[in-house]
């Protein structure tokens, strides 16, 4: 079984990515710095790649041998959201990133892998959510901590139906209190997969809304 053990960051000739043998993967597998897989030609090779390593569509790789490989990204069962205006897309955004939930952001859709408790709390946001199957390649680096703002009534709302949406899916509301969990662009972090949830919670001093994440 030929190992699979680089990525190559330089740009190559079209013709040599065009001949190299594919491998197709959702974005899970595509998450795993250890695979034990198949190309697309039957071939069955032992991805072994730097931890925290997460390929991309186009990504090309080297072999133990020298031969490249070439990743394509699977179609996979997604939600596409869309709003009827661009504060509801935001929110939508912003209630999926306070959960560390890998987000593909459009010009004027986001896509997320299909999950029926995410799903109905973007519904009960305004957010419109189709079903599809698609490639999925989410954004990169951008499920860390920090802080958001909310200054408005609306916005309050929201985050307070978005709360309430996650407690009556997990059977939980905590007044207070952390769980710091990983903070992985892949996977999920819901409970009902295993995972703790992240709570998040309302402070109205000096009259703002802070949101940890």
């Amino acid at each position: 079984m030929r190992t699979i053990d680089k990525r190559i960051e330089v740009k190559l000739a079209a013709v040599l990515i065009k001949r190299a043998p594919t491998l197709t993967l959702a974005f899970d597998d595509r998450c795993k710095s250890r695979l034990a897989t198949t190309l697309d030609n039957g071939e069955e090779v032992a991805l072994v790649l730097p931890r925290g390593t997460v390929l991309r569509d186009g990504d090309v790789l080297v072999a133990d041998d020298g031969a490249l490989v070439r990743v394509i990204a699977a179609p996979q069962e997604v939600l596409v959201v869309h709003a009827h205006d661009v504060p509801t897309l935001t929110r939508a955004a912003y209630h999926l990133g306070n959960r560390h939930t890998p987000v593909e952001v459009g010009a004027e859709h986001l896509k997320l892998e299909a999950d029926p408790v995410l799903e109905d709390m973007l519904k009960r946001i305004g957010a419109h959510v189709e079903h599809a199957t698609l490639p999925f390649q989410p954004e990169t680096g951008a499920y860390g901590g920090g802080h958001k703002h909310g200054h408005d009534e609306t916005f309050v709302e929201d985050y307070a139906l978005a709360q309430k949406v996650f407690d009556e899916h997990h059977g939980h509301a905590h007044a207070a209190g952390h769980d710091h969990g990983d903070h992985s662009q892949c996977g999920h972090d819901h409970e009902h997969e295993g995972h703790e949830a992240h709570e998040d919670h309302d402070h109205d001093a000096h009259g703002h809304t802070h949101a940890h994440r």
